[in-house]
């Protein structure tokens, strides 16, 4: 599996990605105090779905490319389908590009990339817009420097590529365990790649008992989680999460499953509570 998101943009993981991202950021603005959003792996920001990377893998084909009709169906789907059309026939927004299109004046981005070559896109991308800020730098690391932000309110994308499954854990932990210190009101959006089930198993035991007041669990399988081989879901654990999001996914969600399975295969979506307002595990 090539790890560049050039080659996965458009895919199932994520048209779930995006749409709880626009979820999340909806929410937060219900508010109408300043917010701030931290990518810690954004990635170029915008990808030529034309483009030989693109159509080496046509993972778009099984993602995007099938919602792009279903207009109307769901005011939720109806905004990410706007906000990926806004980008023209042949592109598609990367998180950056999206959460970007959606903050509001007063509020800001601090977007993390690691490669230089993508770190330039994002610059690029985003030369002329005063709200973005780009660090070519480790994103993890830079949740400590950059951890409160000024604004108060906000969002953390958590997004990496797992080239090291067990390894990418630990590193996610260690970093919302500083991050949780720094900023416990902060919303945390952890998105996490599903081979085989039972090895998320430790990550969400270590979710339910984290220093967040609430976790919320976000799952999608195109086909059963019983193949160690392939990409057979993708999941996003969401932290602190915004009131009623649960509410907000659920629909899009039962959708997602029906419109994103893999031929021949029964799609899933689970919302799960890992944690409750009054601090239980579940």
């Amino acid at each position: 599996m090539n790890y560049r998101h050039a080659y996965h943009a458009g895919n199932f993981a994520d048209v779930l990605k995006h749409c709880v991202l626009i979820a999340l950021i909806e929410a937060l603005q219900a508010k109408p105090k300043p917010l701030c959003y931290l990518d810690t792996h954004a990635g170029a920001g915008r990808y030529d779905l034309s483009g030989e990377a693109a159509r080496k893998t046509a993972e778009a084909d099984a993602g995007i490319g099938r919602l792009r009709a279903l207009h109307g169906r769901l005011p939720l789907l109806d905004r990410y389908l706007d906000l990926v059309a806004a980008e023209g026939a042949d592109h598609y927004p990367g998180s950056p590009r999206i959460a970007a299109r959606l903050l509001r004046a007063d509020d800001a981005a601090q977007l993390c990339e690691l490669l230089p070559e993508e770190a330039a896109k994002l610059r690029a991308l985003f030369r002329d817009d005063r709200r973005i800020h780009v660090h070519e730098r480790d994103g993890y690391a830079a949740m400590k420097a950059l951890l409160p932000p000024t604004q108060k309110r906000g969002l953390v994308l958590i997004d990496p590529p797992f080239e090291e499954q067990i390894d990418e854990y630990a590193r996610i932990q260690t970093a919302l365990d500083t991050a949780l210190t720094r900023w416990p009101s902060g919303v945390y959006a952890v998105w996490y790649p599903i081979k085989l089930g039972r090895e998320l198993h430790p990550f969400r035991r270590w979710l339910r008992g984290c220093a967040a007041k609430t976790v919320l669990d976000i799952e999608l399988l195109t086909r059963p989680d019983t193949v160690p081989q392939r990409l057979n879901g993708a999941g996003i654990a969401v932290l602190n999460p915004p009131w009623r999001l649960d509410a907000t996914l659920h629909p899009l969600l039962r959708l997602l499953a029906t419109q994103l399975a893999a031929d021949g295969e029964r799609g899933t979506a689970r919302l799960n509570w890992l944690k409750t307002e009054d601090g239980t595990a579940v």
